[in-house]
């Protein structure tokens, strides 16, 4: 069966958290032919792992690459998800922040329009600051 998965099917395969729906989430996911993983719920789970458990960055970008890479999972762009990953957890970005210098990196724009110095962190991209 293919299907959207969901941020909460994620969390409790990664968590293991609670123990008896981590091993229904883990069990779908291994018996899963293809998983659709929208980027958005991408961006979810690393909200929760960083807001609700706490993990710190290392362990959600291990996290995030784990889901990504994983038999099942399908994304639209494995690459620009992986390098969100990397820029969240090397450059002490917001996912989001991650996911618009890697966006910008990937498609060659390379200039984002935004008032977060964050984004000036890799040295990869122009950021532009409305005056």
């Amino acid at each position: 069966m293919t299907a959207f998965v969901d941020t909460n099917i994620l969390i409790r395969y990664l968590t293991g958290d609670p123990p008896d729906l981590a091993a229904r989430a883990g069990n779908y996911m291994r018996e899963a032919d293809f998983l659709l993983l929208p980027d958005l719920i991408l961006a979810e789970v690393a909200y929760v792992l960083t807001s609700f458990y706490d993990y710190d960055r290392l362990q959600v970008a291990d996290a995030l690459r784990t889901v990504i890479t994983h038999p099942t999972i399908r994304v639209l762009d494995p690459e620009l998800l992986v390098r969100t990953a990397e820029l969240f957890e090397r450059y002490r970005m917001d996912f989001a922040d991650a996911y618009l210098v890697a966006s910008a990196e990937h498609t060659g724009v390379r200039a984002v329009a935004s008032f977060d110095r964050d984004i000036d962190r890799p040295g990869t991209v122009d950021r532009i600051e409305p005056s």
